[in-house]
C-alpha cells in the first residue's frame, strides 16, 4: 500500500483529498502546512507528496527545495488554487514532478499520482541495480593495515607479478583482488573467480581447464575453461588451499610455461593471464603435511598482501557501520537510521568471527528489527543476546 502526505492549509482540501485516496486504496498522512509536513517528511519513507504552494511558515516552493535534500527520489506534486504559467515552471524546476490547479480534476490527479510513483520507482531499482552491477566496491576504512594493503595495490597493480592474498573468511579478499585487477593493465580484460573450495576435486580440472568432447562420460560438448576464459585478463584462483594436488600440478605448469591443456585433449593452448590466489590457510603448514605443492606456493606468493580481521581493524567498524546503513536503507527505501554512540561502542567491542561479512548481515538485521534509531539495548537484544543482562 503506497503511502502518502497531503500538506494543504485548507482543512477541507485536505479532507477531500484523504477521502478520494483512501478509497483508491492509498494510506494517507496529512499536514496543515509546510513546517509540520517537512517534519513528517524526515521522520517517516512516503512515496508521494502533495503539496500547497500557498502557505504560512515553509511555503511549497521551500518545502520542495528542504524535502529535495532530505531525500530527492520521493516524487512531489504541486497543488495551487493560485497557479499560472511561472508558478508551474518554477515549481517543476526546483524539482516537482508536476503540478495541478485547485480544484484538481480527480482523472488527472490519480494519473499523474500513479504517474509520479511508477517513476519513484523506477529511480529507486535503477539506484539498487547501478550499486549491485558496479564494477568494484570501495575499500572502506582509515586503519594503518588498510592503508597499508592501499599502498600495496598501487604499487603491484600495474606489474603482471602473481599476489598471495590471505586472511580470515569474510576479511574481503575478493575486494582486494577486485581492486588490483582494477587499478591494473588489464583492466578492460575479464577478471574470472573460481572458488576451489565449492568445486568437486574431479571437476576442478576441467572447469580450470575446460575439456574435450568425450573425454569423460558426462562430457557431451567441448567446454572453455577458466584460464581460457580470462585470458587478457586476470584469474583469481579463491581458496587455492583447497585445490586437488593434480590440478595444482596442472596450474603450476600453466604458470611456468603460459600453457594450458583441455582434459582429453593434446593440444597445447597459449594462455596469457594474471592469476592472483587466496586463501584462508597457512600454506606453507599445508606444505610441511604434503597438502600443498612448495614449488606453487613460491610461484604464487611473488607478493603476498595479509587483509586483516575485523577484530584487527576496530576503528574501521563506525565507517562500515555507516557505509552498510546507507545501502541497506537505500535498498529498503527507507530513511538510513542513525545509529547511537554506546551502540557504535557495543559493535566495536563485540568479537567478529565472521568479520565484515557478518557485520553486514548484523546491520541489515539491526535496519530490519531496531525503531527510528538504532540503540545500545537493540545491540543487547538482536547481536548480543547471550550477553544480554
Amino acid at each position: 500500500m503506497a503511502d502518502i502526505l497531503i500538506i494543504d492549509d485548507e482543512k477541507a482540501i485536505r479532507k477531500t483529498l484523504i477521502e478520494i485516496l483512501s478509497f483508491e486504496g492509498y494510506k494517507v498522512d496529512e499536514a496543515a502546512d509546510g513546517d509540520e509536513g517537512l517534519k513528517k517528511f524526515k521522520e517517516r519513507v512516503f512515496d508521494l507528496v502533495l503539496c500547497d504552494i500557498k502557505m504560512p511558515k515553509i511555503d511549497g516552493i521551500e518545502f520542495l527545495q528542504k524535502a529535495g535534500e532530505v531525500n530527492p527520489d520521493v516524487p512531489i506534486i504541486m497543488i495551487s488554487g493560485h497557479g499560472n504559467i511561472e508558478t508551474a515552471v518554477e515549481a517543476v524546476k526546483k524539482g516537482a514532478f508536476d503540478f495541478i490547479s485547485k480544484p484538481p480534476d480527480l482523472n488527472r490527479l490519480l494519473i499523474t499520482i500513479r504517474n509520479a510513483m511508477d517513476k519513484g520507482r523506477l529511480v529507486t531499482e535503477t539506484k539498487v541495480l547501478k550499486r549491485k552491477v558496479s564494477r568494484v566496491q570501495e575499500m572502506i576504512g582509515n586503519s594503518a593495515p588498510m592503508n597499508k594493503i592501499r599502498e600495496t595495490i598501487e604499487k603491484v597493480a600495474p606489474t603482471d607479478a602473481r599476489i598471495l592474498i590471505t586472511g580470515e573468511n569474510g576479511v574481503g579478499k575478493e575486494l582486494v583482488a577486485r581492486w588490483i585487477h582494477e587499478k591494473s593493465n588489464r583492466a578492460n580484460g575479464p577478471i574470472i573467480e573460481v572458488n576451489c573450495a565449492a568445486i568437486p576435486t574431479e571437476l576442478i580440472e576441467s572447469e580450470l581447464f575446460g575439456h574435450e568432447k568425450g573425454s569423460f562420460t558426462s562430457a557431451v560438448k567441448q567446454r572453455i575453461g577458466k584460464f581460457e576464459s580470462a585470458n587478457g585478463g586476470t584469474l583469481f584462483l579463491d581458496e587455492i588451499g583447497d585445490m586437488s594436488a593434480s590440478a595444482q600440478a596442472k596450474v603450476l605448469r600453466a604458470l611456468q610455461e603460459g600453457k594450458i591443456t583441455r582434459v582429453g585433449g593434446e593440444k597445447d593452448i597459449n594462455v596469457d593471464v594474471r592469476v592472483i590466489a587466496a586463501t584462508n590457510k597457512d600454506l606453507l603448514k599445508e606444505v610441511e603435511e604434503k597438502n600443498f605443492r612448495l614449488d606453487l606456493y613460491h610461484r604464487l606468493s611473488v607478493i603476498l598482501i595479509h587483509v586483516p580481521s575485523l577484530n584487527e581493524r576496530r576503528d574501521d567498524i563506525p565507517l562500515l557501520v555507516d557505509k552498510f546503513l546507507t545501502d541497506i536503507c537505500a535498498d529498503y527505501g527507507i530513511v538510513v537510521k542513525p545509529i547511537g554512540n554506546d551502540a557504535m561502542k557495543l559493535l566495536q567491542q563485540y568479537s567478529w568471527t565472521g568479520n565484515i561479512r557478518e557485520l553486514r548481515n548484523v546491520v541489515e538485521r539491526l535496519v530490519i528489527l531496531s525503531g527510528k534509531e538504532i540503540t545500545a539495548e537493540d545491540i543487547k537484544s538482536y547481536v548480543m543476546p547471550n550477553n544480554n543482562s
